[in-house]
C-alpha cells in the first residue's frame, strides 16, 4: 500500500531523509556528492547504479574528474526533489559502501 504524503509532511520526510545521507548536498532542487575513487571503482560504481536508475526509471549525472567521480540527482529545473530520487542516493551509497570494502 502506498502511502500518500501533503506537500508539507513530504517536504519534512524528504528533509529528514537527506540528512541522514551524509556526504550528499543539496543545489536547489539536486543533491551532489563528490566520491574520491579509482578508476575501477568509478567503472564498477557505475554499473551498479545504472542498475538501481533504470529500476527507478531515474538518470543520474555520473562523471569523472581526475581522482574522484561527481553525482547529481534531481531534474535541475525547479522540479522538486521525489522519494525516487532520494532512494536513488541512498543506493548509491549502498554501492559506493560495495566497491570500496571489495
Amino acid at each position: 500500500m502506498r502511502v500518500l504524503f501533503s506537500s508539507r509532511s513530504k517536504h519534512d520526510y524528504l528533509a529528514d531523509a537527506l540528512t541522514l545521507l551524509s556526504g550528499w548536498t543539496r543545489e536547489g532542487e539536486q543533491i551532489r556528492r563528490t566520491l574520491v575513487i579509482d578508476d575501477t571503482q568509478h567503472a564498477a560504481l557505475t554499473e551498479r547504479v545504472k542498475v538501481v536508475a533504470d529500476a527507478l526509471h531515474l538518470r543520474p549525472e555520473i562523471s569523472r574528474r581526475s581522482d574522484s567521480t561527481q553525482i547529481r540527482v534531481g531534474h535541475g529545473n525547479d522540479e522538486p526533489l521525489t522519494e525516487g530520487e532520494v532512494l536513488l542516493a541512498a543506493r548509491i551509497e549502498d554501492a559506493y559502501r560495495a566497491v570500496t570494502e571489495s
